[in-house]
């Protein structure tokens, strides 16, 4: 029987989920949300919420019809949501958003379209994700 220092264990498992990294091509098409510890990208479509520890990328032609909870995100394709985002928002030129903003930072490029509302400063302490339980934590406000 191995006894295994915690410590060490919970921070190689920390290390691991930080590499993790999913893709949904291009003419993939889910529905259903995802909740993913690392980063993913979206060359596809969603019907759903994307609930990412790290970063979200979508890139031109995605689509996503659902709302977006992460710390970082680029956007190039087009958003059908509200989006809250822990540290920085990136809309690339091609990128359409109809919905509700929540970021700390937000940088625009010239050509991308916002319909909707945009609230910037707040500091987002913990992205939405859902315990072992299946229930959601609460998001904080600095």
């Amino acid at each position: 029987m191995a006894i295994f220092n915690s410590s060490k264990e919970e921070r190689k498992v920390q290390e691991n989920i930080s590499t993790i990294a999913n893709i949904i091509g291009k003419g993939t098409q889910i529905t259903g949300d995802i909740d993913t510890p690392g980063n993913i990208r979206i060359d596809g479509s969603v019907k759903g919420n994307i609930r990412c520890k790290q970063k979200l990328a979508m890139g031109q032609g995605s689509l996503l019809e659902g709302n977006i909870y992460a710390q970082n995100a680029e956007i190039e394709g087009e958003v059908r949501g509200t989006i809250e985002i822990s540290e920085v928002l990136i809309l690339k030129a091609t990128a359409v958003v109809t919905g509700e903003i929540y970021t700390a930072k937000l940088v625009v490029e010239n050509g991308a379209k916002l319909n909707g509302t945009c609230k910037m400063g707040e500091s987002i302490k913990s992205i939405k994700t859902e315990d072992a339980a299946g229930k959601q934590t609460p998001k904080t406000y600095q």
